[in-house]
């Protein structure tokens, strides 16, 4: 929004901060979840698939 002045003109700006402390922990929580599925999976294979593979 610009205002003038009699000498100058200036503008007015307003910034606002978009990180809501929820949302970021909200996400910090999903991804926390596909880490911990992701490592499940890994360990299931090792614990019971790959010893089914003769050596």
């Amino acid at each position: 929004m610009s205002r003038k002045t009699p000498d100058h003109e200036y503008e007015e700006r307003h910034i606002e901060k978009k990180e809501d402390k929820s949302n970021v922990a909200a996400t910090f929580i999903k991804y926390f979840a596909y880490v911990l599925i992701f490592f499940g999976f890994l360990w299931f294979l090792v614990q019971y698939v790959f010893p089914m593979f003769p050596q």
